[in-house]
């Protein structure tokens, strides 16, 4: 589904990338992890086509560079953190934006019928068919990224991009989020790569896992090899095992 070859990319000449290499398969998720600054959301940001890159980046099989910006944006969504500045549209219209990629005529083409059972179920999905008509300026911040996830879902992209979806979400939100995201990768050909901060939450994705480190990829794979071995010690520059399992003793109640 996904596959970087040699992939570089940055800012101003210099690389925050360096040389990434790496396959996703159909139905697969992979969380990224790794310390501020390390890459994560400027190797989204390439693999979405925003960002000039060098090296190979293909998704279904298909090389992303020069594709129009329909044909890409029916193959990658991207959900980024959630910025202050957006317009006072209705959840359901702020949701229909995703789905200029798959209407005729884009954002001047009327939603069929199909279009509109799409977004009622990522509505539902998100929790939010009920606040349909309100007006996302109206919305809390969580409940403001589950609408711009709705919205990253509308488009039903092959390769789903998140960086750090769990933002503003409060606890049950976070859990639910990623456990969805875990249904939604088993319902055809598709696959998630997401940025998490929060390890456990990665772990909870159900998939590989990737440490980034000054750019590089450290290690990808199962996720218990990961954890078992020293590369988190020396990424993080901490004993992050340690600090686990300290934070588990308080919900432990055999200690």
């Amino acid at each position: 589904m996904l596959k970087l070859s040699g992939v570089s990319a940055g800012y101003g000449g210099k690389d925050v990338v360096k040389d990434v290499s790496l396959c996703l398969g159909s139905g697969e998720c992979l969380a990224v992890i790794g310390p501020n600054g390390c890459g994560k959301t400027t190797l989204l940001r390439a693999i979405s086509g925003v960002l000039p890159f060098r090296g190979e980046i293909a998704i279904g099989g298909e090389e992303i560079r020069g594709l129009p910006p329909r044909r890409l944006a029916a193959k990658v969504a991207m959900l980024s953190q959630i910025s202050g500045a957006y317009f006072a549209y209705s959840v359901y219209e702020t949701v229909m934006m995703g789905r200029y990629a798959q209407t005729k005529g884009g954002l001047l083409g009327l939603p069929t019928a199909e279009d509109k059972e799409v977004i009622a179920d990522c509505l539902k999905a998100v929790g939010l068919w009920e606040e349909r008509d309100r007006q996302i300026t109206e919305l809390s911040g969580g409940q403001l990224q589950r609408v711009f996830l709705s919205r990253t879902l509308a488009q039903q992209p092959q390769l789903l991009l998140l960086d750090e979806p769990t933002n503003h979400l409060d606890l049950k939100h976070q859990a639910e989020l990623v456990d969805y995201l875990g249904s939604w990768v088993s319902g055809g050909e598709r696959a998630v790569v997401g940025v998490f901060h929060d390890i456990n939450l990665a772990l909870r994705m159900d998939g590989k896992l990737m440490v980034m480190s000054e750019g590089k990829v450290q290690m990808i794979g199962p996720p218990e090899e990961i954890i078992s071995g020293p590369v988190l010690g020396e990424v993080y520059q901490m004993d992050v095992d340690g600090y686990m399992n300290q934070t588990l003793k308080f919900w432990r109640k055999d200690c």
